[in-house]
């Protein structure tokens, strides 16, 4: 388990597990992300789609489970190239893997081109204005950071038309074009047998052999699963390196990465008849002993996941057992129906998961009636973060005022920060 005396208080007379659990009981709720797991599941991926390069989406904060973190650990495991979706993101990234190709998704806008030149990234170009925009850039400045561009077979969302497309073919022809990738995205991977897989192979795999001598990539998670000829020079898998499930139409392949544990901060006893919860929706059969916990859907926690008298819930683990959510998630608080522990077995203080001891993201997305993308994407911030694996030593678990010793001296207010000046950019 990741350890830092810088974000975790100390004391002599406790050991480093005790002072973490002193952290931790500030929190409702602790997400841990394994990142020895997300490096497993980038090996396997990387193995699956060998000889081609297997770079790691982690836009969205690496799907919630820390830019950062995840980006080092994939580094240290020898990823090469990293996606992002906006030039904030690609500056956290930079942060951490210095020597490292970074993409920006978002594309790029007038006037923003010192700010890739300045971390050292690469828009993801997706139409001819934007070409033209970093070209002006290019040329006035001397930058030759180099740039992806996308072309649209079938999603029609981003990326440059066909036509479009056919038209820079001179440009890339005639050499010193600055463009390091071509890449498209596939609409349905993670449908085995949709016919638009193959059209969009077909229709990619044309134009990209147009592009000559640049790499090309079109997998993203699912895609990779499709078979080596989707696979390219690159694949850009996402969501599967956090454990979420590529091949929906079969077993998950992926290691689970997410464990998710709250707090019990009551236990309660309710006759039959007794309704739980906002709107009174979920009534006792029997008579019923609640366990409340300090989760609710302010902390990602779907407000969906809520059971009513004919409609069961979510479920979590509780001691071991699997538990229902009885009645409505609230903001803050879900209760959960213990009545079938053993007595004792659950009290306040107690940890129970809501992710995590056989409960995937998956499944959890089924309650919430969504994919596991936007699970790992709204786990809220209100949760301690500890990372084990990947010789982290940085957990996101700030010490609370009054467990640390009080100073000599009052610490002095923190400096207001200037605009810094943009360096030169390089000629």
């Amino acid at each position: 388990m990741a350890s830092d005396p810088k974000m975790i208080p100390q004391s002599g007379l406790l050991s480093a597990e005790a002072n973490q659990a002193a952290a931790l009981a500030a929190y409702g709720g602790v997400l841990t992300v394994d990142l020895d797991a997300i490096i497993a599941n980038w090996r396997k991926l990387e193995k699956t789609a060998v000889p081609a390069e297997c770079s790691a989406v982690i836009k969205a904060d690496a799907y919630g489970c820390g830019a950062a973190q995840v980006s080092r650990a994939l580094s240290k495991a020898g990823c090469k190239t990293f996606f992002v979706a906006t030039i904030e993101e690609a500056r956290t990234v930079r942060e951490a893997v210095p020597e490292a190709a970074i993409y920006v998704l978002g594309g790029y806008f007038q006037n923003t081109g010192e700010h890739y030149a300045r971390i050292n990234c690469r828009p993801v170009i997706g139409d001819l204005n934007e070409l033209a925009e970093w070209d002006v850039f290019c040329r006035r400045t001397g930058w030759t950071g180099g740039a992806a561009v996308h072309i649209d077979t079938g999603m029609n969302r981003l990326g440059l038309t066909l036509a479009d497309a056919q038209a820079i073919i001179p440009r890339i022809n005639a050499g010193d074009h600055g463009i390091t990738l071509v890449m498209s995205h596939l609409v349905s991977a993670e449908q085995l047998n949709s016919p638009v897989n193959a059209k969009q192979l077909a229709t990619f795999r044309s134009i990209a052999s147009e592009f000559s001598g640049v790499p090309a990539a079109l997998a993203n998670s699912s895609g990779i699963f499709l078979g080596a000829p989707f696979q390219f020079d690159l694949v850009r898998p996402g969501a599967a390196l956090y454990g979420v499930n590529p091949t929906p139409e079969a077993d998950n392949p992926m290691q689970p990465v997410v464990d998710l544990k709250a707090r019990i901060v009551q236990t309660r006893n309710v006759e039959r008849g007794e309704s739980v919860g906002y709107g009174g929706t979920w009534t006792a059969r029997r008579p019923t002993k609640l366990a409340i916990i300090a989760v609710g859907y302010a902390d990602g926690y779907f407000r969906a996941a809520s059971s009513n008298d004919g409609t069961r819930g979510a479920e979590v683990v509780v001691a071991g057992k699997r538990c229902p959510v009885a009645g409505r998630v609230s903001m803050d608080l879900i209760a959960i129906d213990i009545t079938d522990l053993a007595p004792n077995a659950a009290r306040r203080g107690h940890m129970v998961t809501l992710l995590g001891e056989g409960i995937t993201v998956d499944e959890i997305a089924h309650h919430f009636g969504t994919i596991g993308y936007e699970v790992l994407t709204s786990l809220g911030h209100r949760y301690a973060r500890v990372y084990k694996g990947g010789n982290e030593v940085e957990p996101l678990v700030k010490p609370e005022p009054a467990l640390v010793q009080a100073a000599e001296q009052p610490p002095s207010p923190p400096p207001i920060e200037q605009p810094a000046s943009p360096p030169p950019l390089p000629s």
